[in-house]
C-alpha cells in the first residue's frame, strides 16, 4: 500500500469520498462496506419529501462522477475496488420514495447489492462499455434504479 498512489488517501478529500471514508479498503466485500456507509444517509433522507430526496441524489451523482474520475485516474484508470462512492449513490437511488423503516432499508440493501453484484442485462452492458467517472457511477445507478423499481412495485403490491 505504501507504493500505491492511494497510500495517503486521507489527505485528498476527493479520494476520501470516493473510497467511502476508507470503507473501500475493506479486505472483503468493499462494495458492501461502501454501501453500509450510505445507510445512515438514507435513514435521514427517507424522512425528507421526495423533491429533497431527488435533489440530494442529484448532488451525490454529480459529486460522484467527479470524485470517482479523479480517484480512478490516480489509480491508472478503471473502476478500482477501493472506489465505492458509486455504491453509496446506487443505494440512495434504490431507497428513493420508500417508507422510512429498517425493513424497507434492509430490503433495498439486499436487492441493490444483488443487482450490483449480478449485473443483469443493461447493467452489465453499461459496466463493460461506459468508462471513466460516468461509467463507474452509471452501472451502480442503474442497479439502484432497477432495485428501486422492484421495491416500489413490491411496496405498491403490499398496499
Amino acid at each position: 500500500m505504501s507504493d500505491s498512489p492511494l497510500a495517503n488517501w486521507w489527505r485528498d478529500p476527493a479520494v476520501v469520498l470516493a473510497t467511502g471514508f476508507g470503507s473501500g479498503f475493506a479486505r472483503r466485500a468493499p462494495g458492501t462496506a461502501g454501501t453500509l456507509v450510505a445507510v445512515p444517509v438514507a435513514a435521514l433522507m427517507l424522512h425528507w419529501s421526495l423533491p429533497w430526496q431527488l435533489l440530494l441524489v442529484a448532488v451525490v451523482v454529480v459529486l460522484g462522477v467527479l470524485v470517482c474520475e479523479h480517484t480512478s485516474r490516480l489509480c491508472g484508470g478503471g473502476d478500482e475496488q477501493v472506489i465505492v462512492f458509486d455504491e453509496i449513490a446506487g443505494y440512495l437511488v434504490a431507497v428513493i420514495g420508500l417508507p422510512p423503516s429498517l425493513l424497507w432499508m434492509a430490503l433495498a440493501f439486499g436487492v441493490f447489492r444483488a443487482f450490483d453484484i449480478l449485473k443483469p442485462g443493461p447493467i452489465r452492458w453499461i459496466d463493460r462499455r461506459v468508462h471513466g467517472g460516468i461509467g463507474i457511477m452509471l452501472d451502480d445507478l442503474a442497479a439502484g434504479a432497477l432495485a428501486a423499481l422492484v421495491l416500489q412495485v413490491g411496496h405498491y403490491a403490499l398496499g
